[in-house]
């Protein structure tokens, strides 16, 4: 993915860079795996307005993502890339063997047909959730678990890595992004390659109004 400056036609625009949104290949998000979501306004469950200032904004749907990946096992097909306004990553569409769809953090390099697996016997390449005790030391991971069967907590933006650096007994040792150390269970599970949309660093909203929604 590249970024695009420009031109500075309006002080909203002279510092302003955005992606060029080349690897997204869907407009529309799978309607099975969305819902709206609401947005408060500012407001909490009694109508008080507790935040000022808060209103506006796009309207947003809600991507379902599975970041358990607990279907061993079975294999699944990289339908699209899509973008997600929830986060910074991109995210991407499977259809695994047995007909369910669903939504994964697309790491870098991953494209439309490639076949991805989860589970201790997938391979240990980009894409594929396997437990740490399964993945080879020095390899760089993301959407990693903190407790096994949780869900992915660490490593979920765009660009993000981490790497397994060491195994001590039943733990791992993980080197986060921000450099720290981490001894995490090997039962856990983490998905090969680091997060995509890597150039979102580059980016620059260009004024405080469209950040603040």
């Amino acid at each position: 993915m590249a970024v695009r400056k420009l031109k500075p036609v309006t002080p909203g625009q002279r510092h302003k860079i955005i992606g060029t949104f080349e690897d997204i290949t869907a407009s529309v998000p799978e309607k099975s795996l969305v819902y709206g979501k609401r947005s408060t306004g500012g407001r909490n469950n009694t109508g008080k307005m507790t935040v000022r200032y808060m209103g506006g904004g796009h309207k947003k749907k809600y991507r379902f993502i599975d970041f358990k990946r607990e279907k061993d096992g079975v294999p699944a097909v990289v339908k699209t890339i899509e973008y997600d306004p929830n986060r910074s990553a991109r995210i991407a569409l499977l259809y695994y063997a047995d007909g369910e769809k669903r939504y994964i953090i697309a790491p870098n390099g991953l494209q439309v047909g490639t076949t991805l697996m989860s589970g201790s016997e997938a391979a240990p390449e980009v894409g594929n959730a396997l437990p740490l005790a399964n993945i080879p030391v020095g390899t760089v991971i993301h959407n990693i678990e903190m407790r096994p069967g949780q869900g992915a907590k660490l490593v979920r933006s765009a660009g993000n890595f981490a790497q397994l650096t060491s195994r001590e007994g039943s733990y791992c040792v993980i080197k986060l992004p921000s450099g720290e150390t981490r001894q995490i269970l090997s039962a856990c599970k983490a998905t090969v390659g680091s997060v995509g949309n890597s150039d979102h660093a580059l980016e620059q909203s260009g004024k405080a109004g469209r950040t603040f929604t």
